[in-house]
């Protein structure tokens, strides 16, 4: 019996274990404490992902096809299944995803997903994501490429069509990311490298900004500015800590807590951001 990595993962970020609870975990699968402490670390490494996208389907058998196939694309990463108008909408607003599926004219009599989610949208934002349209019937499909819909994809889902959708999407948005911003401290402008922060921290009306190297990097503006500012990977999980995803280390639910660096930093985290919780869960045990 061996310990997959997967499974381990769902074990350490989705329970709350402690040192008894791990010994028996070890001896039942014949490792060392040592050895499953090795293994955390290794499935901590999380890898940049560069695609966030939202599912947007009342049916959860299609919406599990869907994901089942992201899995072997590691560059896209899921923010949400969403199952209403009103919350999709909100959603992307808030959160504004490069890539959208959505399934239109739904079979369960009660769903409210239609092409009004695009009308009302463009009412709001200059330029529309994405959207990938999920349908049954071949005449909606042409109706939403009249619309302006991107793509579309016909139910039965094949995962071959699939992966070929995610590779058109791909070209037609190459990956450019922004390296730097620019903090301001005291009339000292400095050039801070994304990939370099860690967290962010909410100071009165200032943000403390902690870097990979220790430094903490003060800044006169808001953490509410920030958020708007930075990438996608960039999640609020407290009214006063923004975190960096790719320095998320375990999620311990028990204790509200979220930690980085290989736990050498915990952050406390809100029930109200538990969206956000569960993105990086996600993440994490992917």
């Amino acid at each position: 019996m061996s310990l997959d990595d997967h499974l381990l993962a769902k074990y350490l970020f989705l329970w709350p274990y402690d040192f008894f609870s791990i010994t028996n975990l070890t001896k039942k699968y014949g490792i060392s404490v040592k050895q499953f402490q090795t293994k955390v670390i290794a499935c901590t490494k999380i890898k940049v992902v560069h695609y966030p996208f939202l599912l947007i389907d009342d049916d959860e058998k299609v919406a599990k096809n869907i994901l089942e196939v992201f899995e072997d694309f590691e560059d896209f990463l899921c923010l949400g299944v969403i199952k209403t108008k009103e919350e999709a909408i909100n959603r992307i607003l808030e959160l504004k995803p490069k890539l959208v599926f959505i399934e239109i004219a739904s079979k369960k009599p009660d769903s409210d997903l239609s092409f009004a989610i695009l009308s009302e949208l463009n009412e709001f934002l200059e330029e529309l994501p994405y959207f990938v349209v999920i349908t049954s019937d071949e005449s909606h499909a042409f109706e939403a490429i009249k619309k302006g819909v991107s793509d579309y994809l016909l139910k039965p889902l094949s995962q071959s069509e699939l992966r070929k959708c995610l590779l058109r999407f791909q070209k037609k948005n190459p990956f450019k990311e922004p390296e730097t911003i620019c903090v301001k401290s005291y009339g000292d402008y400095q050039f801070v490298h994304l990939k370099d922060i860690t967290h962010l921290k909410a100071d009165n009306n200032t943000t403390d900004i902690y870097l990979s190297s220790g430094q903490k990097v003060s800044a006169y503006k808001t953490l509410k500015h920030f958020e708007s500012l930075l990438p996608f990977y960039f999640l609020r999980v407290h009214n006063s800590s923004i975190v960096n995803i790719n320095y998320v280390s375990r999620i311990h639910l028990g204790k509200l807590k979220c930690y980085l660096n290989n736990n050498e930093i915990s952050i406390p985290f809100s029930k109200s951001y538990k969206d956000n919780i569960d993105t990086i869960i996600r993440r994490i045990s992917s």
